[in-house]
């Protein structure tokens, strides 16, 4: 319905934590699929890539636009410049360096610890414990 109850919130951020990678790429690519067609393009993916990187800290060498054509040049076999489900899942299986880059882009353990300490960075709350 283009909303997010808290349940459904929950539910994605258990299967993004603890998912296995099949469950986990299919939630990335639901995720990438705004337009919802079944297929993911480069606006896509790089609108979400740019939005992902600005809510959750990124220390990727590669800017988005970057990460975005290797994506696309790496797994967009028919080369019609949309990705589908089936392309998507065995390209990104298939290469463990892009594998690997939108598991930690969608490390959301850093958010969690914000959330168990009611918001505040925990490393920031050691430093002041210390220091007090």
């Amino acid at each position: 319905d283009g909303y997010i109850d808290f349940m459904e919130y929950v539910a994605a951020l258990s299967l993004v934590l603890k998912g296995k990678v099949d469950q986990k790429l299919r939630w990335y690519f639901k995720l990438y699929d705004v337009d919802g067609n079944g297929c993911i393009d480069r606006a896509e993916l790089l609108n979400i890539i740019k939005a992902i990187r600005s809510i959750n800290r990124c220390n990727e060498q590669m800017t988005a636009e970057e990460f975005t054509d290797m994506v696309f040049n790496k797994i967009d076999i028919n080369g019609d410049g949309e990705l589908s489900l089936e392309e998507f899942m065995e390209g990104v299986q298939k290469d463990e360096m892009l594998l690997d880059i939108l598991t930690r882009s969608l490390d959301l353990t850093h958010i969690v610890r914000l959330i168990q300490n009611d918001g505040k960075n925990p490393h920031e709350g050691g430093q002041d414990a210390q220091a007090a």
